[in-house]
């Protein structure tokens, strides 16, 4: 008798709460499977957003990088071409993963700071640290878009469930941080300096 009683006891457990501020307890609600299927639909969008942006970067890094007057950014826009090319090959196994075809959907923000880069370069003079300077910040409005935008899908895919495309979508956010974190040395270390010689 007395096992039976420990059995029911066992059993009976709360449903799991979290304790908000001020020590309200709350109910964790899971997503409605209507709920689901909107912020799976919300994903799928965003991939295609973010597909299109950095196929866009490939076009865009080769001109930052002969617009450069300095060796060590151009070889940064250079190795970051490398990188970015890969970052589409992700994407398109993201897609293959969610059983759809690749599928690039334009992506405003994108165009509109690879246009500012292009004014950037009309804007300063040839073969001045200047210019460097402004390509270096181009170049980190970019990342930081994609820094933003990889980081909010990794979180998201986590929540639908989607793991190995999460790994995915967080490995080339580490990469993005990397690529902002170069362009950042760059700057601490003589363009800027440089610059203000001008």
């Amino acid at each position: 008798m007395s096992t039976t009683h420990t059995h029911k006891a066992a059993t009976s457990q709360p449903a799991k709460t979290s304790t908000a501020k001020g020590g309200a307890s709350k109910k964790r609600t899971m997503p409605s499977k209507e709920e689901e299927g909107k912020l799976k639909e919300f994903f799928h969008d965003e991939i295609k957003d973010i597909y299109w942006a950095e196929k866009k970067l490939v076009e865009t890094l080769p001109k930052l990088a002969k617009a450069a007057t300095s060796e060590e950014l151009r070889t940064a826009f250079t190795g970051h071409l490398t990188e970015t090319k890969e970052h589409v090959t992700r994407l398109e196994h993201v897609f293959e993963l969610l059983g759809e075809k690749a599928q690039a959907k334009k992506c405003d923000a994108m165009e509109g700071i690879t246009e500012e880069g292009a004014s950037i370069i009309e804007d300063t003079d040839d073969g001045s640290a200047t210019r460097d300077v402004a390509l270096i910040l181009a170049g980190q409005k970019t990342e930081h878009y994609e820094i933003a935008t990889y980081g909010g899908l990794a979180q998201i895919a986590q929540t639908l469930g989607l793991d190995e495309i999460a790994s995915i979508l967080k490995t080339t956010l580490k990469e993005e941080k990397a690529a902002d974190g170069k362009l950042t040395a760059l700057a601490e270390g003589s363009i800027n300096e440089e610059a203000t010689q001008e």
